[in-house]
Formats: structure tokens, C-alpha cells, sequence
């Protein structure tokens, strides 16, 4: 019979228990207070060494207004402060900081002003999309009766929503002038439409649902002089430091001045664009072979267009555009072989110059985070892009091609493209369209500028 096997431990290898240090005792709560204190020296120690660094005095910190304010260098900044207590404008210059009470602004008002207006954009593009079903399905059918009464009935329902959707956007463009823009530009002492050629830059910085509103074009248009677009030439920045961080010298870093277009006429499931070719032409005849790339249908990819743009400074996106409101991340534009999204854009940084996005809907943020401004248009800019030109909702691709031909016909001078002025050059542009259809918001309004 096998002997068992003993084990001998020796006493000192047991741990002895102690009731003292149970959670709750004195002792116990003695050691845990000295551990966080601990911890809390080390932790205030590793801080000041990040403080010496250069560049990260203000690690942590609330950023110091002397560090904002020159984000005003070349005119006011107006942040929008909307909450349910009490709404003020933030006016923002290289001296000082000035309130502007808002009592007729409301953010029970912003909210109903921002759902209405959600509702008339929506609409419309709902009912176009099913213009759109109704126009290849009578094609399809060879002309059906049927399909052809179903076509002109969709033709009806979407011309009623373009009459609602004109009717909703005066309303509010109004409603903002009388709200705020006015009291604003008065404070300014913008009271006018300027005598010279040189006009007065804003930048505006919204804040809660305002983030979803054309501010740029507040104001009554039936006759000069009492809008936003009569008075400055407009421009968005989602924060004071984007804006600071955009003016600031990249030395040798910049990537090569060089034009990216990239285009896609036929997208499926999406309304043809054949304006496109308009828009790549116009690239064409300004910009040098050497100084464009172009990525077209199928060879416009997702992988493609990644690949390129750390190549390029400028970059020209001639495609659908899309903006997921319950979740903004998703949204992007519509290539080849997918959607390239908020979330693709930002996964790396550029430092790009200029980036004008022809497609649908590329400056809309989040209704349920919309202080996040998580937009396509947003994303570029943050992720190095320091000029940036969009597109608040779905716009007729000949009236985009126009605006991007008036823009590019100021921009690009003997071959290259200089895009300090692109806020000016389009402020004209979006003036030039106006005056052809006063009368239809929609065409003009849904165009803005993101940068310094």
C-alpha cells in the first residue's frame, strides 16, 4: 500500500487574517485616504511635467481668453448661446469679449424653428426621392398608363413640397434676423450694405440645435440691405481654438498643391448628376495636368480616394452626400463601392488647404448631440483641412456646378489655386444666385463656409 504524501507547510507561509483592515474599519479607511493622497501627488506631479512641454501649458486647463481672442484677427467671432435660462451672443474680438442679451431668442423657440425646418428639408427630399422611383418606373414600363398617372402625381406631391419647403425657409430666415442676426450686426456696427469693395468677415460659432440653421442667410431678401448676406461676408467655425488652430503656420508640413476631383455622375439608387462633367471641365481648363487628379466612377473607391488625399491640398468632391441625424458618424458621401463616412475621414490627419464637398447634405450635424457638430464638413476641418465649402442639404447639381464654377473662376489664378479668399468667393457666388432666383431660398441658402 502506497503511503500518502504530507504536505508539511511551514506556519509563516499562511497569511494571518486581520478584521482590522476590513472595508469600513478605521484602518482601513486610514490606508485608502492615504493611498488617494498618494495617488493625487502623483497624479498633480505627472501634470506639471506635461505643463512644461512647449505647446502644453494649458494641458487640462480651461483655455485662457488671451489664447482665444486672436482667433478675431480678421473679424468678430459671434458664439450663440442657446439654454433654457437665458440666450446671449458671445461677441468675440482681439480685445475683449461683449455680451449681447437675446430676449427675443428662445431655446423652446430654437427648437420649434430647427424641427419645422427639419421637417420641410425632409420632406422635400422624400418626395423627390419618390419623384425619382415614379420617373425610372414609368421608364421601365414602357409608358404605362398606370405608371404614367403615378408619375405625374409624385411630380404634384414633390412641387407641393417645394412650395412648402420656400415657404418653411423664408420663415425662418426671418424669424433668425428678427431673433438675433439683426441685434447682432447692429452691436457691430454692420447696419448697411458696405459702400467699398472690401467687406466685413463674421465668423459665426452656433451652438445647441442653431447648429442646424443657415445663419448666414438670415434676414428678409425681398429687397437689399436686410439680411446677413447684404452686410458680411460669413463664415462657420465650431469652435474659437478650430479657428486659431486653422490660421496657424504649418511650415513644411503641407501636403503638395494639388487639385483631388473626385466625381461619380451615376450612383446607384441616387439621382443622376450630370453636372459632374460640368465641374471636372471647369477644374480642367484652370489647374496645369500635372497639378489634378481625377477619380471617376469606378475608379472613385473608398480605398482610392483615402489613398489620395494625403497626396493632395485641395480636394473637390463631386458626389451624393448623406447625413444620418440620429447618428451623425455615419454620414459621408456616396463612392463607388460605398459610403466613405464621418468616421473614415477622421480616422487620420491631413493637412489640407482646401476641400469643397458639391454633395448633398455635407454641413448638417446630430439633432440628439448637436453642440458635437459631428458633420462631414466639420470632420475635414478638424482633421486638418483649413478651408472647407458644403452643402446644408440636397441641392440641383446645376446650380452646384454654377457655384463651383463662380468660386473656382476667383480662386484659381495662372494654375493654382489660392483659397485665403474662398469664404469672399463664395459670399459673391451665393449673391450672384440670389439675384437670379430670389424667390427660391432653397437654391441659394444650403451653401457655407468653414475656416478662417
Amino acid at each position: 500500500m502506497d503511503t500518502p504524501i504530507q504536505l508539511i507547510v511551514p506556519r509563516s507561509a499562511f497569511v494571518r487574517f486581520d478584521g482590522r483592515m476590513m472595508p469600513g474599519t478605521p484602518d482601513r479607511l486610514a490606508q485608502d485616504v492615504d493611498r488617494r493622497m498618494a495617488l493625487a501627488r502623483e497624479w498633480d506631479d505627472l501634470v506639471a511635467q506635461v505643463r512644461e512641454l512647449p505647446g502644453f501649458e494649458d494641458f487640462l486647463r480651461p483655455p485662457r481668453i488671451e489664447t482665444l481672442l486672436p482667433a478675431a484677427q480678421d473679424g468678430p467671432v459671434v458664439i450663440l448661446n442657446v439654454s433654457r435660462w437665458r440666450c446671449d451672443a458671445l461677441v468675440v474680438t482681439l480685445d475683449d469679449v461683449a455680451v449681447v442679451e437675446l430676449p427675443a431668442l428662445t431655446q423652446e423657440s430654437v427648437v420649434e424653428q430647427a424641427n419645422r425646418y427639419l421637417q420641410a428639408v425632409g420632406g422635400y427630399e422624400h418626395e423627390a426621392a419618390a419623384y425619382l422611383q415614379a420617373e425610372q418606373s414609368f421608364v421601365a414600363s414602357d409608358q404605362d398608363d398606370n405608371a404614367l398617372i403615378a408619375f405625374a402625381e409624385a411630380g404634384t406631391h414633390w412641387a407641393k413640397e417645394g412650395d412648402r419647403l420656400e415657404a418653411e425657409l423664408r420663415a425662418c430666415l426671418a424669424w433668425m434676423w428678427d431673433s438675433f442676426a439683426e441685434k447682432v450686426l447692429e452691436h457691430l456696427g454692420y447696419t448697411a450694405v458696405p459702400d467699398g469693395p472690401t467687406w466685413p468677415r463674421v465668423w459665426w460659432c452656433p451652438t445647441g440645435v442653431l447648429t442646424l440653421l443657415p445663419i448666414h442667410a438670415a434676414g428678409y431678401h425681398e429687397r437689399a440691405g436686410i439680411a446677413v448676406l447684404d452686410r458680411v461676408v460669413s463664415s462657420y467655425t465650431p469652435t474659437l481654438r478650430a479657428l486659431v488652430e486653422a490660421r496657424g503656420d504649418r511650415g513644411t508640413t503641407a501636403a503638395p498643391s494639388r487639385m483631388l476631383f473626385v466625381g461619380l455622375e451615376d450612383t446607384p439608387g441616387q439621382p443622376r448628376l450630370p453636372n459632374v462633367r460640368r465641374e471636372r471641365e471647369v477644374l480642367e481648363a484652370n489647374l496645369p495636368v500635372d497639378r489634378c487628379t481625377t477619380l471617376t466612377e469606378d475608379g472613385a473607391t473608398r480605398a482610392a480616394v483615402l489613398t489620395h488625399l494625403t497626396e493632395h491640398s485641395w480636394i473637390h468632391l463631386s458626389c451624393h452626400g448623406d447625413q444620418n441625424l440620429a447618428d451623425p458618424s455615419r454620414g459621408g458621401v456616396h463612392l463607388y463601392d460605398g459610403v466613405l463616412t464621418v468616421t473614415d475621414f477622421s480616422a487620420r490627419q491631413y493637412d489640407g488647404e482646401f476641400a469643397y464637398l458639391s454633395g448633398c447634405k455635407t454641413a448638417v450635424g446630430g439633432v440628439h448631440l448637436p453642440d458635437e457638430a459631428i458633420t462631414l464638413a466639420a470632420a475635414l476641418h478638424y482633421t486638418g483641412y483649413r478651408h472647407v465649402i458644403a452643402t446644408l442639404w440636397s441641392v440641383n447639381d446645376l446650380h452646384a456646378a454654377q457655384i463651383a464654377e463662380d468660386v473656382y473662376g476667383t480662386l484659381i489664378v495662372g494654375g493654382v489655386l489660392d483659397p485665403r479668399d474662398a469664404a469672399r468667393a463664395l459670399h459673391d457666388a451665393v449673391r450672384a444666385l440670389r439675384a437670379a432666383y430670389r424667390d427660391r431660398p432653397s437654391v441659394w441658402t444650403p451653401f457655407a463656409h468653414t475656416g478662417p
